[in-house]
C-alpha cells in the first residue's frame, strides 16, 4: 500500500478522534453567542458580511478527496452563500479543530483591497492563540482584527440590512 493510503488514513483518524464535545470544550454556547454579537456589532461598523464556521472535522469523503483546510473553506463558503452579498463584501472565517487549522476566504471587492498577507497575519494570530488553549480570546481578536479591516475599507454608509446570519455555525 502506498505511504499516501497510510497519511490519508491517520488523517481520518485524526479527524474521528476530534468529537463534538471537543469542539464544544473549544466552543462553548457562551462563547458562540459572544462571537455572534462581536460580528453583529462590527457589522453596523462596515458593508461587509462575516460568517463564522467552527468545524470540529470534515466529513470522510473530504479526507479521502484529499480536500485541503482551503478547499473545504472555499467550498462552505460557497454552499453558505457568503459570495452572494450586495456590495461582493463576504467574508468567511473558517476554523477546523481536528487541523488546527483557520482559513479566511474573501469575496471579490474584499480580495482588491486587502492582500492575503493580512488575512495570513489574521489566521496565524489565531492558531498561536489557540496553540495557548485560548479559542474565545483568539477568535473574538480576529472578529474585531476583521471587522476593523472592513471598516477601514468598506466603511458603513447608513442603515442597511443583515444579509448573513451572525451567529457562528458549528459543524
Amino acid at each position: 500500500m502506498s505511504m499516501h493510503f497510510f497519511d490519508r488514513l491517520k488523517r481520518q483518524w485524526r479527524h474521528w478522534m476530534s468529537t463534538t464535545s471537543k469542539g464544544k470544550q473549544a466552543f462553548s454556547d457562551d462563547t458562540l453567542a459572544r462571537l455572534g454579537q462581536a460580528i453583529g456589532a462590527g457589522e453596523q461598523r462596515h458593508r461587509g458580511e462575516l460568517r463564522l464556521i467552527v468545524e470540529h472535522a470534515m466529513p470522510s469523503d473530504a479526507i479521502w478527496d484529499d480536500m485541503s483546510c482551503r478547499q473545504r473553506a472555499i467550498a462552505l463558503f460557497a454552499e453558505h452563500g457568503v459570495w452572494d452579498t450586495e456590495d461582493n463584501c463576504g467574508v468567511l472565517l473558517y476554523i477546523n479543530l481536528a487541523e488546527h487549522k483557520v482559513e479566511i476566504v474573501v469575496d471579490r471587492a474584499i480580495g482588491r483591497k486587502i492582500d492575503h498577507g493580512t488575512w495570513k497575519q489574521v489566521c496565524q494570530g489565531m492558531t498561536e492563540g489557540f496553540a495557548r488553549g485560548e479559542f474565545s480570546a483568539s477568535t473574538l481578536a480576529a472578529v474585531e482584527q476583521i471587522n476593523t479591516l472592513l471598516a477601514q475599507h468598506f466603511p458603513a454608509s447608513g442603515a442597511r440590512a443583515n444579509e448573513l446570519p451572525d451567529h457562528p455555525i458549528v459543524l
